[in-house]
């Protein structure tokens, strides 16, 4: 996750024009994209599938805005396994989740809907995409960016 765009761009410079475009039309926004990652950078982000890298810039609150001065990524993992149910407090998330975390931030019970996850890793060359999980960006905000 980075707070600011312009670091996003920075980190990958290996994204293609057509996907580019996309991550500046989505980003900053509640949405996640899977890109591709042909120089297989931030490995322990990737997991098992390194030439495949998820970003995620949020928008910023006026209350979290000091976090747009953190000039490198946080990697981190989400606080569920993949379609495990939304964990919103600390006492949601799986023990063994915890367990493998290095740092663990308590903000007390989180609001709002999870991330919109869209697989763009096919999008350069064969136009495609993938909504894996819908969340706060509707489809049809994706779509748009895509014109």
């Amino acid at each position: 996750m980075f707070f600011q765009l312009d670091a996003a761009l920075a980190a990958l410079p290996e994204l293609r024009p057509r996907t580019r475009e996309v991550v500046q039309c989505l980003l900053p926004g509640p949405v996640t994209l899977l890109l591709p990652n042909p120089a297989r950078r931030f490995p322990l982000a990737c997991g098992t599938e390194p030439d495949r890298i998820g970003l995620r810039v949020p928008a910023l609150d006026a209350a979290l805005e000091p976090l747009a001065a953190a000039g490198w990524p946080v990697l981190q993992s989400s606080a569920n396994r993949a379609g495990g149910p939304d964990a919103r407090r600390i006492e949601d998330v799986e023990p063994g989740v915890l367990a493998g975390a290095d740092l663990v931030l308590d903000a007390g019970e989180l609001p709002g809907t999870p991330s919109t996850v869209v697989d763009f890793s096919a999008w350069e060359e064969g136009g495609t995409f993938e909504v894996v999980r819908e969340g706060a960006l509707p489809l049809e905000a994706v779509v748009a960016c895509l014109r």
